[in-house]
């Protein structure tokens, strides 16, 4: 499948090369910012992992020890992000998030929520074989009630494929009985299928029930529930609908107000900027009345802000 990502694979690569250049960026007095993320935005991620083993051949040294001893803020922590593999950065992402001070509840949902099931298996294995812990134990101990059921759901990864068309009307049926119908929300309705149905199931659900309620989904569940419970529902059924737009509202919501939540930022720029950055900029687009790459501009600075718009790619004014 074509990548709907803006940084793309450097044709003529040489990865001895590049790692000479970041040297050199760092040698001596003072630091070429602007040649190191150049150099790192027109790379893909796997090519630099390759240029971190030819900078380790080449000079007996950690490039991403080196960089961090040579960057700092928000940039030091988008660089050495960009140059984590996917996965690795998916799992540090989720064990920080659980043993930080305070559960980060919003890393979970993000994660768990709009990965595919085989990343989520990779990524339950890789967090076992890089911690020795369970994941799912981990979030359990972490967290509790319909929000912890409804991550250990997502975590076992085993969502259904395809259409079942004899479980359209019953699933939405079951739905709207658990919600609007009654005083007080059945959520355990709600968790089960919202977390173990396909995407196209989903969004042929979300139709009856609307017919059915007369309100959309994320309606109900803004009026039904709360807290966590309710962001993590929220996330579910807009990455059902539409991943891309999940995590356009999400880079608004980073931005948009007073203060930004610049770790939401680099996770989704980075997480996504091989992926489908190009549809997440065209939802950006349709759902808000300024381009990604604008608002970015707008709310960022330096050399984090010259990053997150080579990132972003184009402007889509």
């Amino acid at each position: 499948m074509a990548s709907r990502g803006t940084v793309k694979a450097s044709a003529n690569f040489n990865a001895s090369a590049d790692a000479e250049v970041l040297h050199k960026a760092m040698k001596g007095l003072g630091t070429d910012e602007a040649a190191i993320l150049q150099l790192v935005t027109a790379r893909s991620n796997a090519q630099r992992q390759e240029i971190k083993a030819a900078y380790k051949t080449l000079f007996g040294k950690d490039l991403v020890n080196d960089l961090k001893g040579e960057l700092g803020g928000t940039f030091e922590t988008l660089i050495v992000a960009l140059m984590t593999p996917p996965l690795a950065y998916d799992v540090t992402s989720l064990r920080n998030a659980i043993k930080g001070a305070g559960t980060d509840e919003k890393v979970l949902v993000e994660i768990l929520a709009s990965r595919t099931a085989q990343q989520v298996k990779d990524i339950v294995a890789a967090y076992r074989k890089e911690y020795d812990d369970d994941l799912e134990k981990d979030v359990c101990g972490d967290t509790s009630g319909h929000f912890k059921r409804l991550l250990v759901i997502l975590l076992q990864a085993n969502r259904q494929t395809g259409i079942q068309e004899g479980n359209i009307e019953s699933d939405a049926q079951a739905l709207f009985k658990a919600g609007e119908e009654k005083f007080g929300t059945d959520e355990q309705s709600f968790i089960t299928i919202l977390g173990n149905r396909s995407a196209q199931h989903l969004r042929k659900v979300f139709d009856a029930y609307m017919k059915m309620s007369g309100f959309e989904m994320e309606e109900s569940i803004q009026k039904e529930t709360s807290g966590s419970l309710k962001d993590l529902l929220l996330a579910v059924v807009k990455c059902a609908r539409s991943v891309p737009a999940y995590f356009a509202e999400t880079l608004y919501h980073a931005m948009k107000g007073a203060s930004t939540d610049d770790n939401t930022l680099i996770r989704v720029m980075v997480s996504r900027c091989e992926v489908d950055m190009l549809d997440i900029r065209a939802e950006f687009r349709k759902k808000f009345a300024c381009s990604l790459h604008s608002m970015i501009k707008g709310d960022t600075g330096g050399d984090y802000r010259k990053t997150l718009l080579l990132l972003c790619g184009g402007d889509d004014a």
